[in-house]
């Protein structure tokens, strides 16, 4: 099991107001992309380092926005004022969440802005938007040279703050994280409110520990 990526919803200044700032805040520079087709989002990415990833992401204007459930997660969190969404892990066999959880998983994709087709399968969007402490679960598709994690970034997750339980997480997860899972430190709090991931620190060369 591998933490893939942090997914951050932009706010009402747009997606790119949001990844501006953000970049500035870690001295790096996101990349387009490109379009979500099923699910009515597009966005932009920050490669880090271990085969990780910052996916800022804003809905737009479109029917498959409105049935998408990835799409409605999006949408709600912009409309709070955007920021943290959620997080995603991949692995190598879905059949076991799709066993539990009772559904299949669905198709996803996207064109990259030179017309590149990155495709995965992915289960959990539903509990994410329940309880947002929950990461998503992934399966890659397509070949690794497309792959996010082929771009190679300096800068290291090195925290992940959330607000929920552990014991939560590791139900869902199906694996026991202790202080920390594939090689991130995990802080939790207990619920103060709404669960989900508070904060992220990233180690930034030259920076130092930058939270975000």
């Amino acid at each position: 099991m591998h933490v893939d990526h942090l997914i951050f919803a932009a706010g009402p200044e747009g997606l790119a107001s949001t990844v501006e700032r953000l970049g500035d805040a870690l001295g790096a520079s996101f990349i387009n992309g490109g379009f979500h087709p099923r699910f009515g989002t597009r966005n932009n990415l920050l490669p880090l380092a271990d085969g990780r990833y910052i996916e800022a992401v804003e809905v737009l204007d479109h029917p498959a926005a409105d049935k998408a459930v990835f799409g409605q997660a999006v949408r709600a969190r912009s409309e709070m004022g955007g920021g943290w969404l959620g997080w995603a892990v991949s692995v190598d066999d879905l059949s076991p969440y799709e066993a539990r959880l009772e559904r299949q998983a669905v198709p996803g994709s996207r064109h990259f802005p030179d017309g590149r087709l990155l495709e995965w399968e992915q289960i959990g969007i539903r509990g994410l938007m329940a309880d947002p402490q929950l990461p998503y679960f992934l399966k890659w598709k397509s070949d690794p040279e497309v792959q996010p994690s082929a771009l190679k970034g300096e800068i290291k997750l090195k925290t992940m703050q959330i607000s929920g339980s552990p014991q939560r997480v590791e139900d869902w997860i199906g694996v026991e994280i202790g202080n920390e899972l594939d090689g991130v430190e995990m802080r939790f709090r207990s619920e103060n409110g709404q669960p989900g991931l508070d904060a992220a620190i990233f180690e930034v060369p030259g920076r130092g520990e930058v939270r975000i």
